[in-house]
């Protein structure tokens, strides 16, 4: 092929494909469809509980929208970190929407699905071989951490891509993948640069967010030739200009120059970006370094049980005295239970409640403030107990200058105390 043309529907499965958008970029002749699934964005609990991040009727509008036309046209169609986290749950949750939509249309595909789970007997004998390193941590991976793992996936690469679409797959449902390999494998696959492949499919992996402007999600184009790819937004209300572009190629990197994957690392120090139309820019010049083929490895663990209260501060003088406030709602908190087994937390925005202990600007500069009260225990009652008595002392306890005997906190719900569910913490490794 001298090129070949990719639509990205959407930046996320589940997100929204815009009708128009899908049109027009349709009527552009796409060799393939492929989109991403998943991410770590909304932290590790998804991946550990095993469940899927976008609404149900959301992701399966997008997927039926994804198959009618593949199903019309006979291209492929490839998903990649199916079901937002990728695990084994994930895929078999991905995998029943898709079943439910293709026996209601009718549709026969070849279908190939591929998991991205890690079998924990395996990954500790390879640990054992010194194969398994940290990634930006400097934790070591152990047979204990990997036992108390609720679930580890691998990020993939193309080849197993590569292999679904050989064996003559029109349907690839993958687990969890790099991004980038999910819309560079088709291309890699008939013979374009794998530097330009895997740089297209960063740019193409978000959809629409390599426009201006950006407004949720949206579809975006890419045409890869010997020499350069193209990226253009079919939305004709949108833009791709070499800034948007050139941004996006530094989205989530640590660096600017360097996008390291399964196999090796795209260089952009010769990268080119060019206008190429008032809507499209062409990018040429990415290499590819090879290196020893590593995999990206996501773990996650149960800390406890979360319970959440939300209210708003506004007296002066409680403001004023914020710090020594909360140090007396632990302390009086602390005289029931005692702080071995739960963590009592207070998030104080308006103040560093983004940023905590690295926010720079230690001044309250605002008339009111707003609080989040979380507990995390061991179970779900201790949690929901502890918030209570936290959340009753907040609301009562006395502070210098005080006239009232209560009505510290606003509260902005009723009931106040919300079930916020499993928390997880994270793991990174590369193997």
């Amino acid at each position: 092929m001298d090129q070949m043309t990719i639509l990205a529907p959407e930046g996320m499965l589940g997100y929204g494909i815009p009708a128009r958008s899908m049109e027009e970029g349709l009527k552009r002749q796409p060799d393939v469809l492929a989109v991403d699934a998943g991410s770590t964005d909304p932290g590790p609990y998804y991946l550990g509980a095993g469940v899927p991040f976008t609404n149900r009727r959301a992701f399966t509008r997008d997927l039926a929208t994804i198959l009618e036309a593949a199903n019309a046209r006979r291209i492929p169609v490839l998903v990649g970190s199916a079901g937002g986290g990728g695990g084994r749950p994930h895929l078999v949750y991905t995998v029943d929407v898709y079943r439910e939509i293709c026996r209601a249309r009718g549709y026969r595909f070849r279908t190939a699905i591929i998991g991205a789970e890690v079998d924990k007997a395996w990954l500790k004998r390879q640990v054992a071989r010194g194969r398994v390193v940290p990634l930006d941590i400097g934790v070591e991976l152990t047979d204990a951490e990997i036992d108390r793992s609720a679930r580890i996936v691998a990020q993939m690469g193309v080849e197993p891509f590569l292999r679904a679409l050989e064996l003559g797959a029109e349907v690839v449902i993958a687990g969890r993948a790099c991004d980038a390999a999910v819309m560079a494998a088709p291309a890699m696959r008939a013979g374009f640069d794998i530097a330009l492949a895997y740089h297209m499919g960063k740019i193409l992996e978000c959809g629409g967010a390599a426009a201006y402007p950006r407004h949720g999600s949206d579809s975006l184009l890419g045409t890869i030739e010997r020499e350069a790819f193209v990226v253009e937004p079919p939305n004709p209300d949108k833009i791709c200009s070499v800034a948007s572009v050139a941004a996006h190629s530094l989205y989530e990197r640590s660096d600017p120059y360097r996008l390291a994957l399964p196999g090796g690392a795209i260089d952009l120090r010769h990268s080119r970006f060019e206008q190429w139309s008032p809507r499209a820019v062409r990018i040429s010049g990415t290499r590819w370094e090879t290196a020893a083929y590593t995999l990206k490895l996501e773990g996650v663990a149960r800390v406890g049980f979360r319970t959440l209260a939300l209210a708003g501060v506004r007296d002066p003088l409680l403001i004023a005295e914020l710090d020594a406030y909360l140090d007396n709602v632990r302390t009086r908190v602390a005289e029931t239970y005692p702080p071995d087994d739960y963590r009592l937390l207070f998030h104080v925005y308006g103040r560093d409640g983004v940023m905590g202990a690295l926010e720079p600007v230690r001044e309250v500069r605002s008339h009111e403030l707003g609080l989040v009260i979380e507990v995390i225990a061991d179970d779900p009652d201790t949690s929901a107990a502890i918030l209570a008595l936290a959340r009753s002392v907040a609301l009562h306890v006395t502070y210098p200058g005080r006239k009232a005997i209560a009505g510290n906190l606003a509260f902005p719900f009723s009931p106040s105390d919300l079930k916020a569910g499993t928390p997880t913490s994270s793991t990174c490794t590369t193997l």
